[in-house]
């Protein structure tokens, strides 16, 4: 099992940076948790659905990235502090939102919300203009 715990939200103004952490230490047997797990991170305005924007896959970690991204968004991964991340630039309003980072077993479905099986509590991330 993995438990993500999301940090690094907060307030900036548009054209900004923002770099997410989240920590998913899980491991099964000796397997580390990257070796298992794609790790995705998902976001949430008020009022609308939850939505897939990257995600970094097991093992080779190949990435995924929504369209809205257009190149501004980085997902990577630290393979030995079990944490992943999301670096944002280019920030706009419409990129407020709560965000997400869940973990799902396997490669399937990386850009669905339902094929997520761990989620974290979120991180806010406010962008004024």
């Amino acid at each position: 099992q993995v438990q993500p715990v999301e940090s690094g939200g907060g307030l900036v103004q548009a054209g900004g940076s923002l770099r997410l952490s989240c920590a998913a230490s899980g491991r099964t047997f000796s397997i580390p948790t990257f070796s298992i797990y794609t790790m995705g991170w998902f976001r949430q305005a008020p009022g609308k659905e939850r939505e897939f924007v990257a995600a970094i896959g097991r093992g080779s970690g190949s990435t995924d990235y929504a369209d809205f991204v257009k190149g501004r968004f980085t997902i990577s991964r630290d393979v030995a502090k079990n944490t992943v991340y999301l670096q944002m630039s280019s920030l706009e309003p419409e990129d407020t939102a709560v965000y997400y980072c869940a973990a799902l077993r396997g490669l399937s479905g990386i850009r669905r919300v339902e094929e997520y099986t761990y989620w974290g509590q979120g991180t806010q991330v406010t962008v004024s203009s």
